[in-house]
């Protein structure tokens, strides 16, 4: 397949490809698993829902800003070019670093072993338990080997140009958002009127505290209670993330400066009311015990199994599988275009920065694709996703920080679209999140130190790398 820089970017999503993309991006397999573990430690259905409440003020706020930031850098790489012209070359760079070695290829790993995961319900030999390939210093599990299979398929599919990737995103995000209507509903006329009451109608519903393993519970000082809130949201910001996708992608968007900034505030909305609407559904049948601790943390099948019986396990499996599916092929064809735009500043592999003959930028797609397979065989994305919130978030601050910096830096350059409730939204999200950070680093050191390194490694890497032509930085 030649290789050629005079190829451009091809203008072919809609407004609705643009809204799918944040929302199929945004559901992957967190929904179904991530409020076990904020309710142990929150402890009641009150401060679930706050939890999932406070997560998608943050997304949709955040989402809102970064609308300025869109229709005034309407061009591949989203994040990356904000937080450059906000700043400079270094701090773009240690995004896209961070970017490319955790966030979103291990997210991509995450995400395909829990499409494999799921699959193994349906197809028991594909079990994460068993053993695939023994290497002796390395086990790999047949779900490892899926997830690469499942990658690799993806990555050669948005390889063949915008239109493939764009077909399989629409549908499949459309097909899982009626899908989890349908379980809402479903779980809604499963209503148990002595679960809900237990839940809702208690002393104990705005109770914050600590749920052990053995049941019991454990009171929290003021302090520790702000701990437990921003350990829990580590893994509702999780479930929400990636909803900034669609900024990575703009050079391929029919009217950029306006559908960016439309499909950032819809796709972002329509989420975060399926994910509070998801959590109360699961208090109205399942009690806060049961969602603490159910098997393997997957909340989704203890809830359809309450809803369905017996078939429950299968179609929650079928959801998920489809989910993830959907959401990695947004991850792979988003993620691509970040390390395209860098290789163009000179700061990424210099072949990186040309386009196929699809006008995709085919080999970032599959440098991503080796990365991310490398996540699935080391079975510690897991870990790492958890460790890279805190950078995550970090970034979020500084790009709408670099709103502020930018409408004084560049007063001149049009703004299609402004953020909205600007200066107040935009200056509570720095609060909100600024608040995030410091609580996990004084209780959840663990999920800090890790992320930061990482991103701090990328420093030498800037100055050590060698600079290609097209550097224009």
């Amino acid at each position: 397949m030649t290789e050629t820089e005079t190829t451009v970017f091809k203008p072919s999503l809609r407004l609705i490809d643009a809204t799918m993309l944040v929302a199929g991006s945004m559901i992957g397999s967190g929904i179904f698993i991530v409020s076990a573990d904020i309710s142990r430690n929150v402890g009641s259905a009150g401060w679930l829902i706050v939890v999932w409440l406070i997560t998608g003020f943050m997304t949709l706020t955040a989402a809102l800003s970064y609308g300025e930031l869109s229709a005034m850098f309407p061009k591949a790489g989203g994040q990356y070019v904000y937080l450059k012209e906000a700043y400079n070359p270094l701090v773009g760079f240690l995004y896209g670093w961070s970017f490319f070695t955790v966030i979103q290829t291990a997210t991509i790993a995450a995400v395909g072993v829990a499409f494999a995961k799921f699959t193994a319900y349906l197809v028991p030999q594909i079990s994460e338990d068993l053993v695939a390939v023994n290497l002796g210093f390395l086990k790999i599990s047949p779900a490892q080997l899926l997830s690469i299979v499942l990658i690799v398929f993806l990555t050669f599919i948005n390889n063949r140009g915008i239109n493939s990737g764009k077909i399989i995103q629409t549908v499949f995000t459309l097909a899982k958002l009626l899908s989890l209507f349908g379980l809402i509903v479903f779980g809604f006329y499963a209503f148990n009127v002595k679960i809900w009451q237990s839940n809702w109608h208690t002393s104990g519903v705005w109770d914050l505290h600590h749920i052990n393993k053995d049941g019991t519970a454990s009171s929290l000082t003021t302090v520790a209670a702000f701990g437990a809130i921003a350990a829990a949201m580590v893994g509702s910001i999780f479930s929400s993330d990636a909803w900034n996708n669609v900024t990575f992608i703009a050079g391929e968007i029919k009217n950029p400066k306006r559908n960016i900034g439309l499909a950032l505030a819809l796709g972002t909305l329509i989420v975060t009311a399926i994910y509070i609407a998801t959590n109360v559904m699961y208090t109205s049948i399942l009690s806060i015990h049961e969602i603490a601790f159910s098997e393997k943390d997957r909340v989704a099948v203890t809830a359809s199994a309450q809803i369905f019986g017996s078939a429950g396990t299968i179609i929650i499996a079928l959801l998920i599988m489809l989910s993830t599916f959907g959401c990695n092929n947004g991850l792979i064809m988003a993620g691509a275009r970040v390390y395209y735009s860098m290789a163009k500043d000179g700061l990424f592999l210099k072949k990186a920065a040309t386009l196929n003959k699809n006008a995709v930028p085919g080999f970032a797609l599959w440098i991503q694709c080796l990365i991310a397979s490398l996540w699935c065989l080391s079975g510690k994305y897991g870990d790492l996703l958890d460790m890279i919130s805190f950078v995550v978030v970090a970034f979020y601050i500084l790009t709408i920080i670099g709103i502020f910096i930018l409408r004084k830096k560049m007063p001149n350059i049009e703004r299609p679209y402004k953020a909205v409730g600007y200066p107040v939204l935009p200056v509570l999200y720095i609060i909100m999140g600024l608040a995030f950070c410091i609580l996990l680093i004084k209780f959840k050191p663990g999920y800090t130190w890790p992320g930061l390194i990482i991103t701090l490694t990328g420093i030498p890497a800037y100055y050590l790398l060698p600079r290609n032509k097209t550097e224009n930085s």
